[in-house]
This record gives structure tokens, sequence and C-alpha cells, in this order.
């Protein structure tokens, strides 16, 4: 059953930042995970959104999503989001 993330980020130092985004699809896709939309200004329907990005990832699994955020190359790299922003981070399941 497919699995979605949902990330939303409040970015503090876009310098900070950018080191994230260098490295960031080589190691997704070595993991299997999709990029399906990276938004800066969705369009809020429906109460607040205080965030600067919002990403929406596909992974195959739940496994999978753990599998390439536990890894050791994503967690090195999240270095640089964690120092640039502020996020929330969650896993939601898709219909199968």
């Amino acid at each position: 059953m497919p699995v979605y993330l949902i990330a939303q980020l409040t970015i503090h130092d876009r310098a900070g930042y950018s080191e994230y985004e260098v490295g960031f699809m080589d190691i997704l896709s070595k993991y299997e995970g999709k990029l399906l939309s990276v938004d800066e200004s969705p369009e809020v329907i429906e109460g607040t959104w205080d965030h600067t990005r919002t990403v929406l990832l596909e992974f195959a699994s739940v496994f999978a999503a753990k599998r390439w955020y536990d890894s050791a190359e994503y967690q090195k790299l999240g270095q640089h989001r964690l120092a640039a922003s502020s996020a929330n981070f969650v896993l939601i399941k898709g219909q199968q």
C-alpha cells in the first residue's frame, strides 16, 4: 500500500537549506521515493498555513519511507535541513 509523507517546513536560512536541496533527489531516488509536489504558496481554502514550503512524497510502503528517512545518507543530509528550518513530517496511508 502506498504511503505519503507530508512535510511542512518553515525555512529561516535559505542558503543553508540549499545545501539540503543539493543532495535530496539522489537520496530520495536511491530509496525509491517519488517527489509529487513542492509548493511555496499553497492555496489555503480553510484555516491558516504558516509554513514557507510544503512537500509531498510517495513511497511504496511505510517500511520504504522509514528506510529512506532512517538511512545514514538522509540523516547526514538532514542536518542541513535541521539547521536551516523547522518542520513537521507525517506519514499517511494511501488507498488500495
